[in-house]
């Protein structure tokens, strides 16, 4: 599993909930935005962005997503879930992810996010900080 990932500088393990499930008995497929904003925030939290958005007023919201399901997840499982920024724009940056089972092996769903940089001061769109444009470079090179 670790050949599935190893593009991705940012992995975390979610145990997947029996409630995760829903009447067709596999993970609903809202689950997976959650998968996804776990992965999103564990790569906040390398970056500091919250440091950096204290001091700016600056910081990430989240602007598009999307999913590609790939094999449905069932209870009990644990998924891994990988999260890189492919692009980075001069108001936004692209995540991708990829959620990877572990009963099954493979990948199971993924995914995308626009993330736009917001000045939650002014309630309008900003550039990166310079700090966390080179904060992904740097992370991204590991």
């Amino acid at each position: 599993m670790k050949d599935l990932l190893s593009i991705y500088p940012v992995v975390i393990d979610i145990p997947i909930s029996w409630g995760d499930m829903d009447a067709f008995q596999h993970v609903n497929n809202t689950v997976y935005f959650k998968f996804f904003e776990s992965a999103r925030i564990a790569y906040f939290e390398k970056l500091h962005v919250m440091d950096v958005m204290s001091t700016t007023g600056v910081g990430p919201i989240l602007a598009a997503t999307k999913c590609r399901f790939k094999i449905p997840l069932t209870y009990p499982d644990t998924v891994s879930v990988g999260a890189k920024v492919d692009a980075i724009e001069q108001e936004r940056f692209i995540m991708t992810y990829a959620v990877i089972s572990h009963r099954h092996k493979k990948i199971a769903a993924t995914g995308e996010g626009e993330i736009v940089t917001f000045n939650y001061q002014r309630n309008q769109k900003a550039p990166v900080p310079d700090e966390v444009r080179h904060r992904i470079l740097d992370l991204e090179k590991t």
